[in-house]
């Protein structure tokens, strides 16, 4: 099944006041199948840049195989870490490279670099978008219903996990494609930093409260 296309899903990336927040759910679906209820949807590229890919799993994990390399041979090279724009701007060319034969993906690439929170969302032909915020995949509508009305790219990282969880909650709850619980990254100053399951529960029950 993981070379098969993953119909749905919902990926959220955020920009913050003094970093980024990624968050996606676990489910792969094939159609009215679901394919795998543990499904990796955020990728770390460096300490200070991440990823989030819907679309076919076998070409996600490609890219993201690829991606990890080059930014592993850059920092070889250069001596210090790929700068999120520099990621997402190869990406797109890759991407670009490949449109007779596209990788089928929407990917969002987030970092932080010299204090400042930078997003891109790319489409399967390289076409690189600079956002404040994203959300891809099938509960995307959902999630940006949330997403409108609470998020501020002035709120800090902390301040912007609940917004997060609570938008990826909205697809959970009425995206059939989208669910089997969340994942949560978060990259500031110190780098990035991928929550532990129960860390994500219990952050989520204190965001659904309010």
């Amino acid at each position: 099944m993981e070379s098969k296309i993953l119909e749905g899903t919902t990926t959220i990336g955020l920009t913050c006041s003094d970093g980024i927040v990624l968050a996606t759910d676990k489910r792969a679906s094939f159609g009215g199948f679901i394919a795998s209820k543990e499904a990796k949807k955020s990728f770390k590229l460096n300490e200070y840049v991440a990823a989030t890919v819907a679309g076919s799993v076998g070409d996600a994990e490609s890219l993201m195989r690829l991606m990890q390399a080059e930014a592993r041979l850059y920092e070889m090279n250069n001596g210090h870490n790929m700068s999120p724009d520099a990621v997402a701007v190869l990406l797109s060319n890759i991407l670009q490279g490949n449109k007779i034969f596209p990788y089928l993906v929407q990917l969002i690439i987030a970092g932080y670099s010299k204090g400042e929170a930078k997003l891109y969302t790319l489409d399967p032909i390289g076409g690189l978008i600079e956002e404040k915020m994203a959300s891809t995949g099938s509960g995307s509508p959902m999630a940006y219903g949330v997403l409108e009305l609470e998020y501020s790219k002035d709120k800090t990282v902390q301040e912007n996990i609940p917004v997060a969880l609570r938008a990826l909650e909205a697809a959970l709850r009425r995206d059939s494609h989208t669910g089997d619980g969340m994942e949560l990254v978060t990259i500031s100053g110190k780098g990035f930093k991928r929550y532990e399951a129960e860390e994500v529960k219990e952050l989520a029950g204190t965001a659904l409260k309010k």
